[in-house]
């Protein structure tokens, strides 16, 4: 079973890299306040040089409008960067939001337990 942070939790963002892949496990509510949290962690990152980013939702409690942007300014940088992102513990229900939005287009929606 998944855990979800409380709605009100503020954004946190933790790194892990293993073979060319820079995993960021996002924890709280993605919204305005969270912009530098996760500036800060694709810049961590980053700095690893893996090929690969996954974004790891699944302590996330909420994501608003400006979660979305936030997401999508990640993966513009990560095209800049020539890295592949992929989302991993998205809710059902951000998953019909990403595919609705189009984000589903340029990043992997990794099911649990899928090892893409």
């Amino acid at each position: 079973m998944t855990s979800r942070a409380p709605v009100e939790a503020p954004l946190v963002a933790s790194i892990e890299n293993e073979d060319g892949l820079s995993r960021i496990l996002l924890g709280g509510r993605l919204d305005r306040d969270g912009e530098r949290v996760l500036a800060d962690a694709y810049a961590a990152a980053a700095v690893a040089e893996a090929p690969s980013v996954e974004i790891d939702f699944t302590d996330v409690g909420y994501i608003n409008s400006t979660g979305i942007a936030l997401v999508v300014r990640l993966l513009a940088d990560a095209r800049r960067d020539g890295r592949s992102v992929r989302a991993r513990g998205l809710t059902e229900h951000y998953r019909e939001i990403f595919r609705i939005t189009r984000l589903s287009d340029l990043m992997t929606i990794v099911d649990e337990g899928e090892d893409a």
